[in-house]
């Protein structure tokens, strides 16, 4: 069952709030008219521009709001729209929540819906969707780098309305990639207030809207490690997919949910939904997207110890690339391999690793390059030569620098304090495993901060503080319980029972 946004549809139950607030003369209802009302008729364009602003953010209803949603949204500039919210401000029908971010008080809200009435609600709403949308293009355009794809059609699809270009050309370019990608975590829970309001919307070009937006900025999601928001857009992205008819949008649905539940730690049922999205991709023809499936399959058998399975699905997405002139999928093949033959012989898999390396440094690619680094680290973990391990994930978290890749940030910090560890250079491990459970608490990543308190649970019993150690097993246990990560689980329960 999918999480909901408590955050009612507009005109839906907020009458009633109102109407028991209202007792002898005093009126919530009445004083919030005045205050609109006086803005309204005023002589000043900025407390007309506050009242227009108040009665279209009533028509959306998100949780907060910037200046360039509700310039759009008033069909001015951004100047404009700030002194509008302002106003609204002064007069105390919003408040500026955080830096450049405002929202109404929850009475304010009800008052804002009943302003914006039926008319012209369903047109803001769609201007605002329209507006995500577009911005959620140039967001993919400036902050993923998905390598070279003969077939990338996470664009949009043929179903998408034609107004759409025109929206995507009206959004300015983003200062650079932290900006773009700074702008798709603030506005994160609108995007999902938009989604599960709008995932049974009748208006089919509204719901296309709504299916690209979330096709558009998933991959941000994923690099950022959004794990819990990533299962109710996916989930609405698959249902609308499949209502609209749209199979190139299905197959993507399909990819995404599969990544979000190996960043979660369900291996299993990554692995069904890689399976759904490879079969869909093959009947659609699109050999490149096959490919990166097959790959993306092979990391998955490995990670459930399904190694012949793994190397088959491996070997048939090399056997695709004189098909394709696809660098970044060899580098990934590569890399999977590596991981296949570290259980048999991490030296192998270095070479293999060094392979897939190069080329990340070929074509540019940030993120193959530091993954590449972070699964040499690892082969040498598994040769027990730590301080070998230690410069390639110092350099692999180095190189991401500006790039945010949370899967591969955290896989890099838990290497490192593995290693670290394992040098009895404790104080710098603490150092490290604190940081890393501190980023993993951020993003509400559960999964990442179990394996980091398994990992804390060793250093702390080393450092003669049993008592404390049990405690942070006790917590990757519970966070851990029910994901495929087996050695981890039996090895707690074993340090728990000992």
């Amino acid at each position: 069952m999918r999480a909901k946004v408590v955050l009612p549809a507009p005109g839906v139950a907020t009458e009633s709030r109102l109407q028991r607030l209202e007792y002898d003369d005093l009126s919530v209802r009445r004083s919030l008219a005045v205050a609109h009302d006086a803005l309204a008729a005023s002589g000043r364009r900025s407390d007309r521009d506050a009242a227009l602003a108040l009665r279209r953010l009533g028509a959306l209803d998100l949780p907060t709001y910037g200046a360039p949603l509700v310039a759009r949204l008033l069909g001015t500039d951004s100047d404009r729209a700030e002194e509008a919210l302002d106003r609204l401000v002064d007069v105390a029908l919003l408040e500026e929540t955080a830096y450049g971010r405002y929202a109404p008080h929850d009475l304010v809200r009800d008052f804002a819906r009943e302003l914006a009435g039926s008319g012209q609600a369903a047109d803001v709403a769609r201007t605002g969707v329209r507006w995500y949308t577009a911005v959620a293009e140039r967001v993919l355009t400036e902050t993923v780098q998905p390598g070279f794809d003969q077939e990338d059609r996470r664009r949009p699809t043929p179903t998408q309305p034609p107004e759409h270009t025109a929206h995507v050309r009206s959004v300015p370019p983003f200062a650079g990639s932290e900006e773009a990608f700074a702008w798709s975590i603030a506005e994160l829970e609108n995007i999902v207030a938009l989604a599960e309001r709008y995932a049974d919307a009748s208006d089919e070009r509204t719901a296309a809207h709504v299916s690209t937006l979330l096709r558009l900025i998933f991959p941000c999601l994923q690099r950022g490690g959004r794990v819990s928001e990533m299962e109710v857009l996916g989930q609405v992205a698959l249902e609308l997919a499949r209502r609209l008819g749209d199979e190139v949008a299905e197959a993507y649905a399909l990819s995404d949910l599969a990544g979000m539940h190996f960043l979660a730690g369900h291996y299993g049922e990554s692995l069904a939904f890689m399976e759904q999205a490879t079969a869909l991709w093959r009947r659609l023809g699109m050999i490149s997207r096959v490919r990166r499936c097959l790959g993306n399959q092979g990391l998955l058998l490995e990670s459930l110890g399904r190694y012949a399975e793994c190397e088959q699905a491996l070997l048939q997405c090399l056997e695709l690339s004189p098909q394709l002139d696809d660098p970044w999928g060899d580098a990934v093949a590569y890399g999977h391999l590596g991981n296949l033959y570290e259980h048999t012989d991490p030296r192998a898999a270095i070479e293999y690793h060094r392979r897939s390396l190069a080329i990340g440094n070929e074509i540019g690619n940030v993120i193959v390059a530091h993954s590449a680094l972070c699964n040499i680290g690892y082969a040498y973990l598994a040769l027990d030569e730590p301080a070998a391990a230690v410069p390639h994930f110092e350099e692999s978290l180095s190189m991401l620098g500006g790039h945010s890749d949370w899967h591969g940030e955290s896989q890099s910090r838990l290497g490192l304090v593995r290693a670290l560890r394992l040098l009895g250079r404790d104080g710098v491990c603490e150092s490290e495993c604190a940081e890393l459970l501190r980023r993993a608490d951020a993003r509400a990543d559960g999964y990442t901060g179990g394996l980091a308190r398994h990992q804390y649970g060793l250093l702390l019993r080393k450092a003669g503080r049993p008592a404390e150690a049990r405690e942070q097993w006790r917590v990757a246990l519970a966070a851990l319980d029910g994901t495929d990560k087996k050695e981890v689980l039996a090895e707690l329960r074993e340090l728990l029972d000992s």
